[in-house]
């Protein structure tokens, strides 16, 4: 297979200093509201990175369920692969990919679980099918037998639970990202592409372009 040809020009639009806003939360706001108008799929979804005991990093995609000045919230298991990297080491990376658009936005932050209080509000409002999924997936990550053996596990879950409310297991809950640094990036002609980085320094957020 050959992939060197495999590319295309971006001219979505341009970024300059001008169309930035002074906070970082205001600009990824905006850039949000502008992938859901334009009709993209899955607009929320982020890819999360963190990084394990050994040293090695690890990827995958969850959804964005909440931002704001503290920062950007995703529920998940606590016994999964990010959640144990999360307890190793804090420090983790989410990228948006509006690839329609030609816009990336990466954001470098700290991350922490919330209060439980917080994620029983949150869960509360799942649906009951994802509600059961959380409990089904206790042992997320782990090697399982097969696929008969979650639908079997959702069958009894259903089950147990059946004519009632649905609580939140305790090994369920989330994590807000607190960020340090942004970084929106807006594909441009010929490559040359406009990236700018607002970085946390003294209770500011410093902006500078960045060569592509």
């Amino acid at each position: 297979m050959d992939l060197n040809d495999k590319r295309r020009e971006y001219g979505f639009a341009n970024l300059d200093w001008t169309d930035l806003l002074a906070s970082p939360f205001d600009q990824f706001s905006l850039w949000m509201n502008a992938a859901i108008d334009a009709g993209i799929q899955d607009p929320t979804a982020m890819v999360v990175s963190t990084v394990g005991a050994g040293g090695e990093p690890s990827a995958r995609i969850v959804l964005l369920k909440e931002f704001g000045p503290d920062g950007f919230c995703f529920y998940t298991n606590f016994e999964s692969h990010k959640s144990r990297d999360i307890g190793i080491n804090p420090q983790v990376v989410l990228h948006f990919p509006w690839l329609a658009m030609d816009r990336q936005v990466i954001v470098n932050g700290t991350a922490q679980r919330l209060p439980s209080e917080h994620s029983r509000v949150y869960f509360a409002t799942r649906p009951r099918e994802s509600q059961i999924a959380a409990w089904v997936s206790h042992h997320q990550s782990e090697v399982i037998p097969s696929r008969g053996h979650l639908d079997g596990g959702y069958e009894e879950v259903s089950a147990r639970f059946k004519g009632s409310e649905i609580p939140m297991p305790d090994f369920w809950g989330g994590f807000v990202v607190a960020p340090h640094r942004f970084e929106f990036w807006q594909g441009g002609e010929f490559r040359l592409h406009d990236r700018f980085r607002y970085e946390q320094r003294d209770d500011t957020w410093q902006i500078d372009r960045l060569s592509p």
